[in-house]
C-alpha cells in the first residue's frame, strides 16, 4: 500500500494519473476515473453533503466507489453499508452512525429506511460540474464488523489509517488490474481498492449474486493481474474450471485461517503467481502478509525491530498496535484497544518450532467435557485429504461430552465416484494420527455445498 501523504481519495487518485485505460468496472458496466474529475452523479451535487454523516447504500458496488471518490473530504463521516446488513440491524447502526443523509441508486438496505433527515438519488448517469470541490476535512470511514451472525459493531477509520505504511514488498506497476471476492464496503476489499486507486491501477468489481464462474470469466477478460479472497472464497473458485480463465501475478488469502491445503491448491492453479496470505482484521488494520507458500508465519514477526506493525501474543491471542489501527468503535462501553494501543483481535496462535499457525477464533471454541476444540483446526487436518474441496466443522451435542465434533464435507468433483465410506475412513485415519482424541470428529457426513457468508467467510452454526 502506497503510504498516504496527505488529501482526499480524489486528490490521491488524480495524483498516481488518470489515464484513459484507468477504469472502475462491474457486471453492468463501468467508470472511467478520468471522467469523474469534470461530472458527479448526486442529485443537487456533492456540496449538498458538505459536513454530513452520510450512508452509502448500493446492491452494487461501482456507485458506492463514486461515491467515496467524491465524498471523502467533504462529509463528516461515509458510513460504508455492505448490502447484507439484516434489516433488523439498520435502525441501530443509523443511530448510531448518526445518519443525516442516505444516497442510494434504490437499492442496498439503506433504500427503504425510514426517519432519516434526506435521501439523495445516486446516478448512474454522470452530470458535468464546474469545478472540483475543495476537499478539506478529515472524513471518518465507518466500516462495520464482518462476523456471520449477531448486529455488527461500527469501527472509525479515517482515509490515513487506511492506507498507512506497510512494507508488504509487493512491487506493483502502475498498469496493474486488481480484483477481489470482497464487497469493497468491507475492510478487505476497501483494502484492494484502494491499492489500485492510490497505485495507479484499475479495479474489477464482483457483484452479489454474481456466479463465481460469470465473475471469473469477467475478470479474465480484464486481464486481472492482482485478485484477493478468502480461502471459502477461493476453495469455491477451485470448484469451478473458470479458475482457468484468470492468470493473475499475485494471489491473496486473508479473512479466515489459510490452511496448508488451500495454499498447495492455489500454488498448483497458478504455478506462476506470488501466493500470499495476509492477517488484517476491520479493527487493527493489515499487519502482515506471508509469501512463502507455507500455512502459518515465522515466529521473528512477532516482535520484530522496526516494523511498521508492533504484534505480540497474550494468553494465545494475537495484538497489534500500528499506523492502520481504528481510532475506536462508535458507541459507548465499547473499548477497541488497550491502554497502550493495542487490539486483541481475538484470533488464537499456537507456535510449533519456528512458526506459529492460526488455530481459529477464541469465540468459536467448542467445548468438548471440558477440553477446547478449535473447528479450524480440525478442518485444516480434513482439507489434507485430496478428495476433499470444503469442511465444516461444529458441535454435535453429547448428553455425556456436551459436545462432541462433527465435519460436513464437500467432495472434490473429481472424486465423487470414491465411495463416501472409503473417504471417511481414510479421513479418520489421518485425524488419528495428528489430532488428540478429544478433537477427532465423531461424526462426518457428506453434503452438496457449505453457505458462505456475503464477507467470504464460512457460516458457523451457533454453539
Amino acid at each position: 500500500m502506497h503510504q498516504h501523504r496527505g488529501g482526499a481519495l480524489w486528490d490521491l487518485t488524480a495524483r498516481a494519473g488518470l489515464s484513459d485505460t484507468r477504469r472502475v468496472s462491474d457486471a453492468s458496466g463501468d467508470l472511467r476515473l478520468a471522467d469523474l474529475g469534470h461530472a458527479g452523479n448526486f442529485e443537487g451535487g456533492v456540496e449538498t453533503l458538505r459536513d454530513k454523516s452520510v450512508l452509502i447504500s448500493s446492491a452494487r458496488q461501482l456507485p458506492a466507489v463514486a461515491a467515496l471518490l467524491q465524498l471523502d473530504g467533504i462529509a463528516r463521516r461515509l458510513l460504508l453499508c455492505p448490502p447484507d446488513l439484516a434489516p433488523e440491524h439498520l435502525p441501530a447502526v443509523i443511530a448510531e452512525a448518526e445518519v443525516d443523509v442516505i444516497v442510494s441508486d434504490g437499492t442496498g438496505p439503506g433504500s427503504q429506511a425510514p426517519d432519516v433527515m434526506a435521501l439523495i438519488w445516486l446516478r448512474d448517469t454522470l452530470l458535468p460540474v464546474s469545478n472540483s470541490p475543495p476537499r478539506r476535512r478529515v472524513t471518518e470511514w465507518l466500516l462495520l464488523t464482518s462476523g456471520t451472525t449477531g448486529r455488527p459493531k461500527i469501527v472509525v477509520h479515517t482515509l490515513a489509517s487506511l492506507t498507512g505504511p506497510l512494507d508488504d514488498g509487493l512491487a506493483v506497476a502502475n498498469d496493474a488490474v486488481w480484483s477481489t471476492f470482497y464487497d469493497v464496503r468491507r475492510y478487505g476489499g476497501l483494502q484492494i481498492l484502494l491499492r489500485a486507486l492510490l497505485g495507479g491501477g484499475s479495479m474489477v468489481l464482483s457483484q452479489a449474486h454474481e456466479t463465481v464462474s460469470d465473475f471469473l470469466m469477467r475478470a479474465g477478460r480484464s486481464g486481472v493481474t492482482h485478485i484477493s479472497g478468502t480461502p471459502s472464497h477461493w476453495r469455491r473458485a477451485l470448484m469451478t474450471p473458470a479458475y482457468h480463465d484468470i492468470q493473475p501475478g499475485y494471489v491473496r488469502l486473508s479473512g479466515a485461517v489459510a490452511d496448508q491445503a488451500v495454499l498447495n491448491s492455489l500454488a498448483a492453479a497458478y504455478p506462476h503467481a506470488d501466493i500470499a496470505h495476509a492477517f488484517a482484521s476491520t479493527e487493527a488494520g493489515v499487519a502482515f502478509d506471508v509469501r512463502d507458500r507455507l500455512a502459518g508465519f515465522p515466529a521473528s514477526v512477532i516482535g520484530q525491530p522496526g516494523a511498521k506493525a508492533d504484534m505480540r501474543i497474550v494468553d494465545g491471542s494475537l495484538r497489534i498496535r500500528s499506523a492502520r489501527t481504528a481510532s475506536r468503535y462508535l458507541g459507548d462501553g465499547k473499548v477497541l484497544m488497550d491502554a497502550e494501543g493495542f487490539v486483541d483481535t481475538g484470533d488464537m496462535l499456537e507456535l510449533r518450532g519456528d512458526r506459529y499457525y492460526f488455530v481459529g477464533r477464541r469465540e468459536g471454541i467448542i467445548n468438548v467435557g471440558g477440553q477446547k476444540v478449535h473447528p479450524e483446526e480440525v478442518e485444516a487436518v480434513i482439507n489434507q485429504h485430496p478428495a476433499v474441496q470444503m469442511v465444516r466443522a461444529r458441535a454435535r451435542p453429547n448428553p455425556i461430552t456436551g459436545a462432541v465434533i462433527a465435519a460436513d464435507i464437500v467432495v472434490r468433483p473429481s472424486a465423487q465416484d470414491i465411495p463416501f465410506e472409503t473417504i471417511k475412513a481414510e479421513i479418520l485415519e489421518a485425524c488419528r494420527r495428528v489430532l488428540p482424541r478429544h478433537k477427532i470428529p465423531a461424526t462426518l457426513h457428506s453434503v452438496a455445498s457449505l453457505e458462505i457468508a456475503e464477507s467470504g467467510k464460512l457460516v458457523r452454526p451457533h454453539a
